[in-house]
């Protein structure tokens, strides 16, 4: 009588970064273990090797290379990089219409009444978006890569904690924001190196419709809207804009070829990627 692999089995090689077992079929219990010992003395090696060629090579996290490269990119191509607070006000949310009744409030990390972690950077790019209009000549360009916080238990693809990449330009010819908008997703993806994606219209609770850069098996990227929005209104701002938000977590796990994004989150099971129960 044939059998599978354990549940206990696949996940162990899924952590060892292994799909060896997946959808393999033995004729007995005895094989199956022989092969799982096997596969999993092997992947162990691999992932040691990986751990002593990240010491000896000195190599920074896949999503911290990602980070300090496409930053280094906007820059060369004119966006100044901003950096905001990671507490922000409850008159901040309600400004993106995320109020006390709206259910994405119980996602959002509380720190007591009116404050919280921030779960997105565009609140902090809209208030400075509204001083600097009056201070620099437009488009203006600006960008932040930093930690965003939400409550989220939807699996292998999602964090509580994660690093977002927000790029904005205000005031760009209205009919050109689309065009703009496919040339700021190129430049993030081939940053990232990740040739394979498409561009598909979304609904979104906060911005409506949506532009999302997704994977070709639908895996969620970037997603991007384009102003004048209903929400400028409460920031007062009237000028053409586009806007884009990608994961980075997202990005190094598809570029990485992971199944699971807490390979590249952050933690304490995992060194780049690299299992540490081993």
């Amino acid at each position: 009588m044939s059998v599978s692999a354990t549940e206990t089995q696949k996940q162990r090689l899924r952590e060892l970064g292994g799909t060896d077992l997946e959808g393999k079929v033995f004729r007995d219990v005895r094989e199956r273990d022989a092969i799982f010992k096997d596969t999993e003395k092997r992947l162990v090696e691999e992932e040691r090797q990986r751990l002593q060629d990240i010491r000896d090579q000195h190599l920074p996290p896949v999503v911290c290379r990602m980070e300090r490269t496409l930053a280094d990119r906007l820059l060369s191509d004119g966006f100044v990089q901003v950096v905001t607070p990671i507490i922000i006000t409850r008159d901040f949310l309600e400004k993106m219409s995320i109020s006390a009744e709206n259910p994405l409030t119980a996602q959002v990390f509380w720190i007591g009444k009116n404050k919280c972690l921030r779960p997105m950077l565009a609140p902090n790019l809209y208030y400075l978006w509204k001083r600097l209009i009056r201070l620099w000549e437009k488009p203006i360009r600006i960008f932040e890569i930093g930690p965003c916080f939400r409550k989220d238990t939807k699996g292998s693809q999602h964090l509580n904690e994660f690093t977002m990449l927000n790029l904005v330009e205000l005031g760009l010819p209205l009919e050109g924001r689309l065009e703009r908008l496919k040339e700021l997703a190129s430049l993030v993806m081939e940053v990232a190196g990740i040739n394979d994606y498409q561009l598909v219209s979304e609904q979104s609770e906060v911005y409506g419709e949506t532009v999302d850069v997704t994977t070709a098996d639908g895996i969620e990227l970037c997603s991007a809207a384009m102003g004048p929005h209903p929400l400028d209104d409460a920031w007062g701002i009237v000028a053409p804009w586009v806007g884009l938000g990608f994961g980075l977590e997202r990005l190094a796990m598809v570029k990485q070829g992971y199944q699971n994004i807490q390979r590249v989150g952050r933690g304490l099971m995992y060194l780049d990627g690299v299992r540490l129960n081993i």
